[in-house]
């Protein structure tokens, strides 16, 4: 894998994000895209740095991936965390290694932003996710997830 760039997201970049969502959510098992939905949460978290941020990886001049991650303060840790939210690779940039090279830059970008912990979800059935996020040192927890959908 060869050139290729790493960088923060902006507002110009949420077609681009948008876009990859709807390939994450149409493969995840919880989810479905909903693009109007997608976009209105990209567009506050982008305008918000304090809630989080979105990392891009471009290959010759064309966003191929996103990963995002999100704040919170943990009372366990006593201090800032991050919930990696997203994470994909367009399809047919898959296998080359640009997965690994956006986590490693998402976990030292979560370092730099003070971040104490990094927590993620990923489909019980994708274990290549699995071994790339084990491979940067990510290990299972002893809790599992639960989840309340509130209708507004």
């Amino acid at each position: 894998m060869t050139n290729h760039i790493i960088a923060e997201a902006t507002l110009t970049d949420l077609n681009a994000i948008t876009q990859l969502l709807t390939v994450l959510f149409t493969q995840e098992a919880d989810f479905e895209p909903q693009p109007e939905k997608q976009m209105h949460a990209v567009s506050d978290i982008l305008r918000h740095p304090d809630k989080g941020h979105f990392l891009l990886i471009k290959h010759q001049s064309k966003v191929v991936g996103v990963v995002s991650l999100l704040y919170l303060t943990s009372t366990a840790m006593g201090g800032k965390v991050a919930l990696l939210e997203d994470m994909v690779i367009a399809e047919q940039h898959r296998g080359k290694g640009f997965g690994s090279a956006l986590l490693s830059a998402a976990v030292n970008f979560a370092r730099q932003q003070g971040c104490l912990r990094i927590t993620l979800l990923t489909d019980a059935d994708n274990a290549i996710a699995q071994k790339m996020y084990q491979d940067e040192g990510f290990t299972h927890s002893a809790m599992i997830p639960m989840r309340l959908i509130l209708d507004t």
